[in-house]
């Protein structure tokens, strides 16, 4: 009997007996769809996390005061702090600083209200974080100077407000203060997400906020090889601002994307381990209850074994077999549960988390794992079985009842 034949007998035995199958199958069904669904989500997560730190900067710097309770004082950020790590001779590792201040807000447009995150920037943020311009224009110089009541929103801030309506020269109110839209930011995605709307920073201190204070200082560095170096510059600069002695502790934080970034994905490389091993105990599972009914299989059908060796089968025949009706088995309850995976998947759609959303992702590598585990699931349930027909003797089982 050649494999052809085999393949062909495995299916008959395993549609033959289609009650007992579909029981055997299920745990590979189950191990393989919470495998691939519970990868597939990761991959989403971790592809929105991407696009989010590549949207702020991946070498980019962030300086906020400390919130930590045990510095006795700690002094606001300032303008004059920014403008002190914008002097090339005093932090030459520096390229860009960018102050920001951001605050809750509720914005309304006609009927439509949301409540959303608003931020005074400068012209320079443009050259730290992702933000391209769609419609419209950015904020300039003027508008830093003379303050002007214009705001440009996010793409999603867009759509709630706006609709399909163009939002270009139309006023809305920030906090009942009325602003003109002068442009719109392409979709970004990632967790950072798109409800938000821009404005000048100075227009932010004085009419939203009050008072002169900024609440953080985006920088880049140079070069990506120069983080460290402008990360010492900005600790002395600060700290000599700020009259914190030599012992003193800062009373401002760095966030370096790069350290942000690596402690999220070594968090998601646990997380993928946990998920394996949910997978795994699914599969193992599975694989017992498939060399469990081999091992029945192989009862029922001895006499069958003993006259196929009496015409002349080799072992190495009815190990081929048995092997085949094995893996073909695990191979079908992990296609029906890859496509249950991959359904559930697209039925999940958008998945929301916090003011974002990402897709589960279903990736071709993910699919050739899933198959390839579950025919390897097969073939090393069904060995003993296996080995246990082939080494039957043919004289035993003829007279096998």
């Amino acid at each position: 009997m050649n494999i052809w034949e085999s393949t062909r007998t495995a299916w008959r035995s395993i549609f033959s007996n289609k009650l007992r199958s579909s029981l055997t199958m299920l745990g590979v069904v189950i191990g393989v769809c919470a495998v691939v669904l519970l990868v597939a989500l990761g991959q989403g997560f971790q592809a929105s996390m991407k696009t989010t730190f590549e949207n702020m900067g991946a070498s980019a710097l962030y300086i906020s005061s400390s919130a930590d309770k045990t510095t006795k004082t700690v002094r606001d950020l300032t303008l004059e702090d920014a403008q002190a790590l914008a002097d090339q001779k005093m932090a030459p590792s520096i390229a860009v600083v960018s102050p920001t201040l951001s605050k809750g807000v509720n914005v309304s447009y006609s009927n439509n209200n949301v409540n959303i995150q608003a931020t005074g920037v400068t012209p320079t943020i443009a050259q730290i974080r992702a933000y391209t311009v769609d419609k419209g224009r950015f904020i300039s110089e003027q508008d830093i100077t003379a303050r002007q009541n214009v705001v440009i929103v996010g793409y999603q801030t867009a759509l709630d407000l706006f609709g399909s309506e163009s939002p270009l020269g139309k006023s809305l109110r920030v906090d009942g203060i009325k602003f003109q839209v002068i442009g719109t930011i392409q979709k970004m995605g990632g967790f950072a997400g798109d409800d938000y709307i821009l404005m000048p920073l100075t227009t932010m201190q004085s009419k939203i906020v009050g008072g002169n204070n900024i609440q953080q200082i985006a920088v880049k560095a140079v070069s990506p090889d120069q983080v460290d170096s402008a990360i010492a510059e900005i600790t002395s600069i600060i700290r000599a601002r700020h009259y914190i002695g030599p012992g003193g502790a800062d009373d401002f934080t760095i966030r370096d994307m790069r350290e942000v970034l690596s402690s999220m994905q070594q968090s998601l490389a646990a997380f993928s381990i946990f998920l394996s091993s949910v997978g795994a105990i699914s599969l193992i599972v599975g694989s017992i209850g498939i060399m469990n009914i081999m091992l029945v299989s192989v009862s029922e059908r001895t006499r069958e074994i003993g006259i196929r060796k009496a015409i002349g089968a080799k072992r190495r025949d009815i190990l081929t077999q048995f092997l085949i009706e094995a893996a073909a088995l695990s191979f079908t309850g992990g296609l029906i549960g890859l496509l249950i995976a991959v359904g559930g998947s697209l039925l999940m759609g958008n998945i929301t988390m916090g003011n974002s959303t990402f897709q589960a992702q279903i990736s071709l590598g993910v699919v050739i794992l899933a198959l390839t585990v579950s025919i390897g699931t097969g073939l090393i349930s069904g060995t003993y079985p296996a080995f246990r027909a082939a080494r039957l003797d043919p004289i035993e089982c003829l007279r096998h009842e």
